[in-house]
C-alpha cells in the first residue's frame, strides 16, 4: 500500500478524470442526408389490372393471410382485380403501380407541391400512369431520383413504399432509436428512411408477414403486401375500422402503439421519459393514471427535466415540496383523449385546474403549450394520449424558485435499493474487461466480467462488478449519476447518454486478500427498454496500479 499516491498514480487518476469529463460533453455526428436509394436494375412491368366486377377473387383463399386487406380494399374500389378473375398477390408492385394505386385511395388528398411542366423525363405524358405518378408526386406519397427521373417499371421496395404512405400521410415522431425492438433487421434500413419507417410503425402502419419482427426494407413490394400497407394508412385517417384483433391477419401489424399500455406503463417503457416516470411515482399519481380516464398528458422529456434550474430536482422531490411537484405534474394533464389534429388555438384547462394556452402555427406544422413545443404527438395508450413536449409547464401559483433554496431542517435522501436514477435504471448483465496498465490484478487484463448498476437515491447509485481471471478482483464503485442528455446523431438515428463518476474500494481475491482505492468514470446509453450498455474506465489502487476499461450490457429491472 506504500505505492498508493506514487507519481504513475496521479497519472492514472488524471486519465479516468479526463475521460469522464470526455463523456459528460455532448457530441453531435451528422451525417449528410441520402436520397431514395434505388434498386440495381428495373424490370418492365405487367400489364396494368383492369377492374373486374367481382371481388371474389380466384387466387385469394379465404386462409390467405391478406385476405382481410386485399377484401376489404376491393369492396371500397380502392384495388381491383385481373380480367382473369385473380389478384396475383405475390406479384411485385412496379413504381407506377404504386402510384396508381395511391391516386386510387387518397383520391381527395390535398396537393402540398407541383411537378414541373415538362414532368419527369422517363414518363411521357401518354403513359398509362402518368397521371396517377403526377398525382402521388403533388400530394407528397411519391418523389422522384435525380436526374429528374421516376423509374415508373422498376419494382417498389417495401422500404420505398412505407416511406411513401408515412410522407404522404405527414407522419411524425416516432423513437428511432427503438426500432430495434419491433424489427430483427431494423440495420437494414436505409438512413434516409429511418425517421419514416419510425413515424409508420408508432401509426401502426407497417404489416410484416410472415414473421411480423422482420421487415425486410429492401425486398419487392408484393400486391398483397401493398393493400395490408395502404389498409393501414386508410386506419389511421379513420376511414376504415381496424382489421379485427381474432382474425390472424391482425397478428402482422406491427404495433408500434400498444393500445392494451396505459399511459404509465407506456411512458415506463420509453427511455425519454424516465425522470417522468419516477416523479408520477414520488407524487403517488401513477394509479390515477393507470385508470380508465381518458386521460391526455403533455408529457416533457428526461432533456426537459434537465433544464430546469439547477437542484429544482432535488427540491421537488423532498416531502415538504410534494404539494408543488403534484400541482406541475397535474397541470400537465388534460381530462379526455384529445389528439394533435383536435387541438385548436385557446385554453385548455387541465386537471389541475388552471388552463394552458395552446397555439397552432399551422404553416410549420407545430403545436405549442404555453411556451413548450410538442416534439412527438398522438402517443396512444389504452387509457388516453401522449404528446412529447420539450419544456416543463409550471402553473402559475407555484413559484419554483422557492424550491432552490436551501432546506432549513435537514431532510434524508429517499433510499431504496435498486431504484431508478436519473441517469436511468438498475440492471444485472455482463461484458468484459480490458486492461490498460499494470499487472497486479485481473484488472489489467482482458478477461470475463459481471457488471450490475443498483440505484440508492436519486442521484447516487453503487455499481458492484467481479472481473475474473488469475488475481479475481472486486470492484465496489459508490457513483454520482448524471441526468440523460442527447449525446449524438448519425442521419436520423438520436442516442443519449447517461454519464457517471465515483470512487470506492477495489479487493483482490486471492491468498493475501488486498484492498485499495478504486476510482471510476463512464457513460450508460439506453437500449430500448430492456437494457442498457455500459462502459467505464476503472484505476484501482493496489499494490501496484492496475487501469481497465470495462464494457457490458445490462439487463434492466
Amino acid at each position: 500500500m506504500s505505492s498508493l499516491f506514487r507519481w504513475s498514480s496521479t497519472k492514472v487518476t488524471l486519465l479516468v478524470l479526463g475521460i469522464t469529463a470526455a463523456t459528460i460533453t455532448p457530441i453531435v455526428i451528422s451525417a449528410p442526408a441520402s436520397s431514395q436509394t434505388p434498386v440495381p436494375s428495373a424490370t418492365p412491368s405487367p400489364a396494368t389490372p383492369s377492374p373486374t366486377s367481382t371481388v371474389n377473387l380466384s387466387d385469394v383463399s379465404s386462409d390467405y393471410w391478406a385476405r382481410p386487406f386485399i377484401q376489404a380494399l376491393a369492396e371500397n374500389n380502392v384495388i381491383s382485380g385481373f380480367p382473369d378473375g385473380t389478384y396475383r398477390p405475390n406479384q411485385p408492385v412496379t413504381r407506377a403501380e404504386f402510384a396508381a394505386l395511391i391516386q386510387k385511395a387518397f383520391s381527395t388528398q390535398n396537393r402540398v407541391r407541383q411537378l414541373s411542366a415538362g414532368g419527369f423525363s422517363d414518363v411521357p405524358a401518354n403513359y398509362w400512369a402518368a397521371a396517377a405518378i403526377q398525382n402521388a408526386y403533388e400530394t407528397g406519397f411519391l418523389a422522384g431520383y435525380p436526374g429528374n427521373v421516376f423509374r415508373p417499371n422498376q419494382e417498389i421496395p417495401r422500404v420505398q413504399g412505407i416511406v411513401a404512405l408515412s410522407s404522404g400521410l405527414g407522419l411524425t415522431g416516432g423513437d428511432t432509436s427503438t426500432l430495434t425492438n419491433y424489427y430483427n433487421d431494423a440495420s437494414a434500413i436505409p438512413e434516409y428512411a429511418v425517421g419514416s419507417v419510425a413515424a409508420a410503425t408508432v401509426g401502426n402502419l407497417v404489416v410484416n408477414y410472415p414473421d411480423v419482427k422482420q421487415l425486410n426494407p429492401q425486398q419487392s413490394l408484393t400486391r398483397a403486401e401493398a393493400a395490408a400497407l395502404l389498409y393501414q394508412a386508410l386506419v389511421k385517417q379513420g376511414r376504415v375500422q381496424p382489421i379485427a384483433s381474432n382474425l390472424p391477419a391482425s397478428q402482422y401489424v406491427v404495433a408500434g402503439t400498444p393500445t392494451s399500455t396505459d399511459i404509465v406503463s407506456l411512458a415506463a417503457s420509453s427511455s425519454s421519459f424516465t425522470t417522468l416516470t419516477s416523479l408520477l411515482k414520488t407524487a403517488g399519481l401513477t394509479d390515477i393514471l393507470q385508470q380508465p380516464g381518458p386521460y391526455t398528458v403533455f408529457a416533457p422529456t428526461n432533456d426537459a427535466f434537465a433544464a430546469l434550474p439547477a437542484a429544482t430536482l432535488e427540491q421537488l422531490q423532498q416531502p415538504e415540496n410534494r404539494e408543488a411537484l403534484v400541482k406541475i405534474l397535474r397541470y400537465h394533464v388534460v381530462p379526455g383523449a384529445v389528439t394533435a389534429s383536435q387541438l385548436s388555438a385557446g385554453e385548455l384547462t387541465t386537471d389541475e385546474g388552471r388552463p394552458v394556452n395552446i397555439k397552432i402555427d399551422s404553416a410549420n406544422s407545430q403545436v405549442s403549450v404555453n411556451n413548450a413545443r410538442v416534439l412527438q404527438a398522438d402517443v396512444k395508450a389504452s387509457n388516453g394520449v401522449i404528446h412529447a413536449i420539450n419544456q416543463v409547464l409550471i402553473p402559475p401559483d407555484v413559484n419554483i424558485s422557492q424550491l432552490n433554496q436551501p432546506s432549513t431542517g435537514s431532510t434524508t435522501p429517499d433510499v431504496n435499493v435498486g431504484r431508478s436514477t436519473r441517469g436511468g435504471r438498475s440492471y444485472i448483465g455482463g461484458g468484459g474487461n480490458i486492461g490498460l496498465s499494470g499487472n497486479d490484478s485481473a484488472l489489467s487484463d482482458s478477461n470475463f466480467a459481471v457488471i450490475s448498476k443498483l440505484g440508492l437515491t436519486n442521484n447516487i447509485s453503487v455499481r458492484p462488478s467481479v472481473i475474473f481471471g488469475d488475481d479475481t478482483i472486486f470492484l465496489v464503485p459508490v457513483t454520482l449519476d448524471f441526468s440523460p442528455r442527447r449525446a449524438g446523431s448519425v442521419g436520423e438515428r438520436s442516442y443519449s447518454i447517461s454519464p457517471f463518476i465515483g470512487a470506492g474500494v477495489a479487493i483482490e481475491a486471492n491468498l493475501d486478500t488486498d484492498i485499495g482505492l478504486l476510482l471510476t468514470g463512464g457513460v450508460d446509453v439506453p437500449v430500448g427498454s430492456r437494457f442498457t450498455v455500459t462502459g467505464s474506465v476503472n484505476a484501482s489502487f493496489l499494490d501496484d496500479t492496475d487501469v481497465g476499461l470495462l464494457l457490458g450490457v445490462g439487463f434492466n429491472f
